[in-house]
């Protein structure tokens, strides 16, 4: 319905002259017996048998927030309740339990974190209006093919422009943007050759399987990069705000540090399994007849010329990266921050360009700009309010006093030494993101115990959080992992043995490079050397 239209009800008015719906079936309670129902009533029930049954030895918002934290991760886990309502359900549980004033739980729901986000998703809407992701990725695939066609460097250039993409745009839409350039290529290969060279089908076939696995791995890790790649990086920099507000927060430019060189290992971890397991030396022959740079030339040409609207969207996306990068540099060289005493976030910078974009024009018709509000209906609001979530909820473990008793149940863990923690810590995150539940409800699940775990152990925070939120992300080997996984797996080119041949590797180095990283480049980057000061 057009809600913009004036001249369009709010309310439907009935049009007496169709036909009426046949009566509904008469209720019934066995009609009301089904999982679904089960699982709603599940949460309620977690709540009230934890308020009942369990007792601390702390404050009763204690256990009060412990119940509600059961209620709110049954509603996650078994999604009975769509995410984005379960995401605002703090709102009104966390007053009728004593945790949290109204107008306390709501602040946590707008942040700089929060406006990070939301600035960004904007700027990713108007790049993908003017379809400059899809002319920058042909360009970069196109320096990449060679002549004659070198199937690994191909693959390095779709994989790679797939990464850089979901560096600066949520993994997800980088993944969708992505895949129909990606299989566009392929579609000049037949994957079942009628000609009789038998030789050349299963060359062609192994290659296709890579490309689309290839895509539909890389975007995540693009996206594990930069601060707005994923949502499960802001996520932890919100947790970790919120948790520790005399701390230095996670700025862009911070974890850019860690995340690109970490990032960048896994890609090209990625790259050599993709190579040895599906491109033969007999590849670069059997490709050679069907692909070469006239069909991606053909497909820029298509493009036609740069507009000026798309060099503005460049314009704007390259001042925003150079603005995050700017802001906070390092202690000697404090950048232009500092230059309002420190009131100036990431979000700032965000929000104002994304300000922008109203302002400038498109150059197509007199007054139109490049963006309008039409356009921002497409935000993710489920992302958003799950994001707030996750600040509601380290928020009221910390303020109910729930946060230390959970540090104290963890003193078991003293003498185990960290570089056996950290693997487990995020095997364990990424196990349950591929059974259980989405990477971003997983890192809101996770992050927060593990910021008390680490103070049980004597370690930095962030030396668990950081292992933990990374380990969300390496969900690699089912389809329902995460949107990308799906997005791969709806091409048809690739089946379930090769996600679990292709993630198992990957998981495995994945979580190796992070174990090895977090206690060298991470205790540089992040300062966790000597616990949190």
């Amino acid at each position: 319905m057009a809600y913009d239209d004036p001249k369009t009800p709010f309310l439907p008015v009935n049009d007496r002259s169709q036909p009426s719906s046949p009566p509904p079936p008469p209720f019934s309670l066995k009609s009301m017996a089904t999982l679904k129902n089960f699982c709603i009533l599940l949460g309620p029930l977690l709540c009230a048998v934890i308020c009942l049954c369990v007792t601390f030895d702390g404050p009763t918002t204690s256990r009060n927030m412990l119940a509600v934290t059961a209620w709110v991760f049954a509603w996650w886990l078994t999604e009975a309740v769509p995410m984005p309502i379960t995401s605002i359900a703090p709102l009104f549980l966390f007053p009728l339990f004593g945790i949290a004033s109204a107008d306390g739980v709501a602040r946590s729901y707008m942040d700089d974190v929060v406006t990070l986000l939301l600035g960004s998703f904007m700027l990713v809407l108007a790049v993908e209006r003017y379809n400059v992701h899809r002319r920058l990725a042909l360009n970069i695939t196109l320096r990449f093919c060679g002549e004659p066609v070198s199937p690994p460097f191909l693959l390095l250039g779709i994989c790679a422009t797939t990464a850089f993409v979901s560096m600066w745009m949520h993994n997800v839409a980088c993944a969708v943007m992505m895949m129909p350039v990606a299989t566009g290529i392929l579609q000049r290969l037949p994957v079942n050759p009628t000609d009789g060279s038998a030789r050349a089908a299963t060359p062609i076939n192994n290659f296709c399987r890579a490309v689309v696995l290839g895509v539909t791995y890389a975007a995540p890790i693009g996206g594990m990069s930069t601060l707005t790649g994923t949502g499960v990086n802001l996520i932890l920099a919100a947790i970790w705000k919120s948790s520790f507000p005399e701390a230095k927060p996670i700025s862009f430019n911070t974890w850019f540090f860690f995340g690109f060189p970490l990032a960048l290992l896994i890609f090209l971890a990625l790259w050599v399994i993709l190579c040895l397991l599906y491109l033969s030396k007999g590849s670069s022959m059997a490709l050679a007849a069907y692909l070469d740079k006239a069909h991606l030339k053909r497909e820029l040409d298509i493009l036609g010329p740069m507009a000026f609207a798309e060099k503005m969207v460049l314009a704007v996306f390259g001042t925003t990266i150079a603005l995050w990068m700017t802001r906070s540099i390092t202690e000697d060289i404090p950048g232009w921050g500092a230059l309002f005493h420190g009131r100036a976030g990431d979000g700032t910078v965000s929000v104002m360009v994304a300000t922008l974009l109203f302002i400038l024009p498109n150059g197509k018709q007199k007054g139109e700009k490049l963006m309008d509000w039409n356009e921002c209906k497409k935000l993710p609001w489920n992302i958003i309010l799950l994001l707030g979530a996750g600040f509601a909820i380290a928020d009221g473990m910390q303020s109910s006093g729930l946060a230390d008793i959970l540090s104290k149940a963890l003193d078991f863990l003293e003498q185990v030494p960290y570089i056996a923690i950290a693997p487990v810590v995020c095997l364990i995150s990424a196990i349950i993101t591929e059974f259980i539940t989405s990477n971003d409800a997983a890192a809101t699940l996770v992050v927060p115990l593990l910021s008390q775990m680490a103070r049980t152990v004597n370690v930095h925070p962030l030396a668990l959080m950081v292992p933990g939120a990374i380990g969300s992300q390496l969900a690699f080997m089912l389809p329902t992992g995460t949107p990308p996984n799906i997005v791969g797996f709806t091409t048809g080119h690739i089946d379930i043995m090769d996600m679990m041949k292709t993630g198992l590797l990957l998981k495995i180095v994945g979580t190796a490079i992070v174990s090895l990283l977090m206690p060298t480049l991470g205790a540089y980057v992040f300062g966790t050397k000597g616990g949190l000061q």
